[in-house]
């Protein structure tokens, strides 16, 4: 199987986020990336399912800071091939990123015949899982996401995919190829390569680097930011202890004052 996956990098939350001087967007000068976890989790079904029945899996992500070593760890983990698109200038939306990978898919002859497109169902900047149906669209092609686990058919034309929902329900579904499918979840849990592994692998692959595409709506967002600011601090919670019948007599009481009850 040939399997295409789509990494992004995405803000580590662990790291303060300032707002740029324009206010509309982060700054990302000292913003440190990392790569979405849904995608880590879609680039490790991908390589799951290379080892299960063959194939080959290409690895593709839109320049960004630490982008590059991001690549060369999908190579240590068994990617056969790291596509980087440089020359976009400026914040990305959603939509954007979608529009682009999907551009370049259609204009790179070498990256087709594919099966499978693998793409992260979610990221912290992207919580309508959005990439996955906006690329469908574009490519003309199946689509399913909030997927956990996928089952190719003997012919290699189809795939069983589990698909989650509310309440821990699960529903299986029958899809042909090729596909965009939103993983939520590999099989495993993405695997670990230690250090020396990426530095070897930076040794032996080269990044291939591809060009920003034009697209006919110039990637333009659907909704323009205005104005972006921090939450504002203005006050605490407020712990209640007791008993059961105390506290629900205190909560009550708060509704009833703040006009809830």
């Amino acid at each position: 199987m040939n399997i295409l996956v789509l990494l992004r990098m995405v803000p580590d939350v662990v790291e303060e986020l300032e707002i740029a001087s324009d206010g509309r967007a982060l700054d990302t000068e000292y913003l440190r990336m990392i790569v979405n976890e849904s995608d880590d989790h879609a680039l490790e079904q991908a390589l799951i399912l290379k080892e299960r029945r063959g194939g080959t899996v290409t690895v593709m992500a839109i320049d960004a800071p630490d982008v590059d070593d991001t690549l060369y760890s999908a190579v240590a983990k068994g990617a056969d091939r790291v596509l980087k698109i440089e020359g976009w200038d400026g914040a990305l939306t959603t939509r954007g990123a979608a529009g682009i990978f999907a551009q370049v898919i259609q204009d790179s002859v070498d990256l087709k015949p594919f099966d499978m497109v693998l793409t992260g169902v979610q990221a912290i900047d992207d919580l309508d899982a959005l990439v996955a149906p906006v690329l469908s669209h574009r490519l003309g092609l199946p689509y399913l996401a909030i997927v956990t686990k996928v089952t190719p058919d003997e012919s290699g034309k189809a795939v069983t995919a589990v698909r989650e929902f509310a309440g821990g329900v699960r529903g299986e579904f029958d899809v042909p190829l090729p596909a965009v499918l939103g993983i939520q979840a590999a099989e495993k849990p993405p695997r670990y390569v230690p250090v020396a592994k990426v530095r070897a692998a930076m040794k032996s692959h080269k990044i291939q680097t591809l060009s920003v595409p034009t697209m006919a709506d110039g990637g333009l967002p659907l909704i323009e930011v205005s104005r972006m600011r921090k939450p504002q601090v203005s006050g605490h919670a407020q712990m209640l202890d007791g008993a059961p019948d105390e506290v629900s007599k205190k909560l009550a009481g708060i509704f009833t004052e703040r006009g809830l009850l």
